[in-house]
């Protein structure tokens, strides 16, 4: 499992001209799914989110969680971060997950962090959205599973 963790002062997510989810400050999850993955990896991801420290503390330092500022959640689901971009100039995503292992491993994701006391707010799984964020910093995270 792959995860791009951008940090947000605010940031949603529409599908048809409608706001499907919105969060004030917080994190932007970028969520993909390759084909080895496994809830243990969901649940290594979640945990490296929940206690991830990339807000600055009363001394401008990198020191809070999420947690500690009160921040919420938008998850995206991304199937692109698998893209493999070694031949040619059109990507292969034959190492993304099948779209039904992807999405049951992407809503367990999102239940770890809910059940960690987060508000977590979506998009829709293999909807065409539109996210806008509000990168603060700006900072962007990159988490991977299989390179713990």
């Amino acid at each position: 499992m792959r995860v791009v963790i951008q940090k947000s002062l605010q940031s949603s997510v529409t599908i048809d001209q409608e706001i499907t989810g919105q969060i004030e400050k917080g994190f932007v999850l970028l969520v993909g799914v390759t084909h080895e993955d496994t809830e243990e990896d969901a649940e290594y991801c979640a945990r490296k989110i929940a206690k991830m420290r990339i807000f600055e503390d009363e001394d401008d330092k990198m020191n809070l969680s999420l947690s500690q500022v009160g921040g919420e959640i938008l998850s995206i689901s991304q199937f692109t971060l698998f893209a493999n971009t070694r031949k040619g100039n059109r990507p292969s995503f034959t190492d993304s997950a099948r779209p039904e292992q992807a999405e049951a491993l992407y809503d367990y994701f999102n239940d770890q962090l809910k059940n960690q006391g987060f508000k977590v707010e979506t998009g829709r799984f293999g909807a065409m959205m539109q996210v806008s964020i509000l990168n603060d910093g700006p900072v962007t995270v990159l988490i991977d599973s299989k390179k713990p």
